[in-house]
């Protein structure tokens, strides 16, 4: 069987016991290490082999995109287990590598855990009232994608809060040495709420030129928001402040999101106060 085991939001003891067990007897055991990343030095890899007393190989967006049957094979015969941090269905990566599975008449159990699609209720906002997630990209110079943007409004026009992901780039080839016929990885960057909040300050300031027809988007500068940081970790932190106020934080490393807020409740505002950056929730409406 091919088992796919959420290993929860980034320490390697939140595995749930069904799962450490699989993991412990199955004869192979990847870690997928592009969609998000385990707390610790060199990603977490030695504390898992260490937890789970056994090697464990490390799995890029290569290796689950095109070296897909290598993972697979012999899943018929053996078990199989990929770990994942967060939650396994909550990238569709995970997914493709399912339907792969199925192709091959090959049984796939998912194990579910904590991700931070469900966690993001510790910051006191009702995860009921969430709309679509999105996610934010690093811009370039020549390509700086802007719907998101479009949704975030989407969400703010119905009420909803909006959790934004942000970009992991992780083993990504450097184009220019590709070109060259050399294959070079750039070194690994992670987005920060203040990358993100600089880049929708961008699109408030600024609106696409390229376009009469974008529709303006619902958010401002004083629009109310939360930044994430290591959420379930020991070193979590949380903000809460005007969308121009996080362009400014410095939250530390990996992993961080960001929430941009829709209409509050009035036990939602009771919350953030407890870890506000300022006295800008007192101005806020309710509802």
């Amino acid at each position: 069987m091919l088992y796919l085991i959420g290993l929860g939001l980034g320490d390697v003891e939140d595995i749930g016991v069904r799962g450490l067990r699989i993991a412990r007897q199955a004869v192979r055991v990847y870690f997928e290490m592009y969609t998000a990343i385990l707390d610790g030095p060199d990603n977490g890899i030695p504390a898992l082999e260490k937890l789970l007393e056994r090697s464990v190989i490390p799995a890029d967006r290569e290796t689950l995109e095109e070296k897909a049957d290598d993972i697979l094979d012999g899943a018929d015969k053996d078990d199989v287990v990929v770990l994942v941090v967060g939650d396994p269905m909550a990238a569709t990566t995970h997914s493709d590598l399912i339907l792969r599975a199925k192709t091959k008449n090959i049984p796939v159990k998912i194990i579910h855990n904590s991700s931070i699609i469900s966690a993001v209720g510790a910051t006191g906002l009702q995860v009921y009232r969430f709309g679509i997630v999105v996610s934010i990209v690093f811009w370039t110079e020549t390509w700086k994608p802007r719907s998101f943007a479009q949704h975030i409004s989407q969400n703010l026009q119905r009420g909803l809060h909006t959790l934004c992901l942000l970009d992991i780039r992780v083993k990504e080839p450097d184009m220019q040495a590709l070109i060259r016929g050399r294959r070079v990885y750039e070194a690994p960057r992670f987005m920060t709420v203040a990358q993100a909040a600089s880049q929708l300050l961008e699109i408030v300031r600024h609106p696409d030129p390229s376009t009469d027809t974008e529709p303006p988007v619902a958010f401002t500068a004083d629009t109310p928001c939360v930044g994430i940081a290591r959420l379930g970790l020991q070193t979590e932190r949380m903000v809460a402040g005007r969308l121009r106020d996080l362009a400014e934080v410095d939250l530390g490393g990996p992993l961080h999101s960001l929430i941009v807020c829709g209409q509050l409740h009035p036990l939602e505002v009771e919350f953030l106060r407890t870890f506000a950056l300022n006295d800008f929730l007192d101005s806020v409406p309710t509802g």
